[in-house]
């Protein structure tokens, strides 16, 4: 068996399963890892201890790695938003946000702007259908303009941005800041074209929440002040009987240590997509999206998200007619997905199975059905 094979073997639970973009079931490889961790902090022996610290940095490096930086840049926080804080808070300047992005995006640039006294800038904008393309930032753009903030997957429409052509219009000189929450470890892209990264490990990585990472560049580092830096956020240990000033690594973007069953629970879910390779990971959402798109056209049901492999990942937005009809319809047949105002969400992993797809089929031909 392959190693991608056995990857597809851990997606364990029953069929009916098209909520990845909320949630991802923890998957057995992080349950198994995660109870030994437990068990050796259970002990409480330093070199049991020590051993499950070991796992921060390998999760820094895992990560890294899928984002082809260097590990020096990255660094790991109970969430995205998390990420995003130590982003948006140190920064300065005028920033382009669509308002259409998910909150952690936009309360936050909200909130920091809110405390920067004008320092900082909000230059929200509204482009079609909610597509933050090139084109919409490139309209946007001046020499205010110090950073962008976008998500590489839109959590509405699963319109997946051009992160190469964003960081061209925007130029070497403005920072490009990355939401990848529903594109890490199943996208294939060069991640390290922008200057911040904010992830988390809860949804597409299986791993549970307290997953969140972020990276900086050495461009970030040099213009966005680590305001919330804490005492894990300095060089030379524990700071006792002294104040001293935030790291001059990406280290500075922390607060405290993190939780170490957390960190466990990321480095295995890293691990796994590292292992079975991104870019397959990919390709084989790609199939089970093509085969979404198959079943709302026949059953004569819109989609929102984008027909080009290349601008979407594995959300799939429904518009039907009926939203409420077709939630219950998918209730019904057993679909777990989401359902928000007049539109439906469904979102396949790579593991997804044939038969999840045919309860998907089946449960939207009863709404077409004569009567229904």
């Amino acid at each position: 068996m392959s190693t991608f094979d056995d990857y597809l073997a851990t997606f364990d639970g029953d069929p009916g399963y098209l909520d990845w973009a909320a949630f991802g079931p923890i998957s057995p490889t992080v349950r198994a890892e995660v109870f030994a961790d437990a068990d050796l902090l259970g002990s409480g022996r330093p070199s049991s201890r020590s051993l499950v610290a070991e796992r921060l940095d390998e999760a820094r490096v895992l990560a890294a790695e899928l984002l082809g930086v260097d590990s020096e840049t990255v660094t790991l926080q109970p969430s995205s938003s998390h990420g995003l804080m130590h982003a948006l808070f140190g920064l300065s300047g005028t920033v382009i946000a669509s308002t259409a992005e998910f909150p952690s995006v936009t309360m936050t640039l909200e909130r920091a702007a809110q405390l920067s006294a004008g320092g900082l800038v909000p230059r929200w904008i509204m482009p079609e259908d909610g597509f933050v393309t090139v084109d919409a930032v490139a309209e946007a753009l001046d020499d205010d303009v110090t950073a962008l903030v976008v998500s590489h997957v839109d959590f509405r429409t699963g319109y997946r941005t051009d992160l190469a052509g964003l960081r061209d219009v925007l130029g070497p000189d403005r920072l490009l800041i990355v939401d990848a929450v529903q594109s890490f470890g199943v996208v294939d892209d060069d991640y390290a074209a922008a200057d911040v990264v904010v992830g988390h490990g809860y949804k597409w990585l299986r791993a549970a929440r307290g997953t969140g990472f972020a990276s900086f560049s050495a461009q970030a580092r040099e213009r966005i002040e680590p305001v919330l830096s804490g005492l894990a956020g300095v060089d030379g240990g524990l700071p006792i009987d002294e104040l001293p000033a935030p790291a001059a690594s990406a280290r500075a973007f922390i607060v405290n240590g993190p939780d170490q069953l957390a960190v466990a629970r990321l480095a295995i879910g890293l691990r796994d997509v590292r292992d079975a390779g991104v870019a397959e990971i990919e390709e084989t959402i790609r199939g089970r999206i093509d085969t979404i798109f198959e079943i709302a056209d026949r059953h004569g049901i819109p989609v929102l998200t984008p027909r080009d492999r290349e601008r979407r990942a594995g959300i799939v937005t429904l518009a039907p007619e009926a939203p409420a009809a077709v939630s219950a319809a998918l209730t019904n047949e057993g679909i777990v997905a989401t359902t928000r105002g007049t539109t439906v969400r469904v979102a396949a992993h790579a593991g997804t199975s044939d038969d999840t797809l045919r309860m998907l089929d089946d449960a939207l031909r009863t709404i077409v059905a004569p009567g229904v």
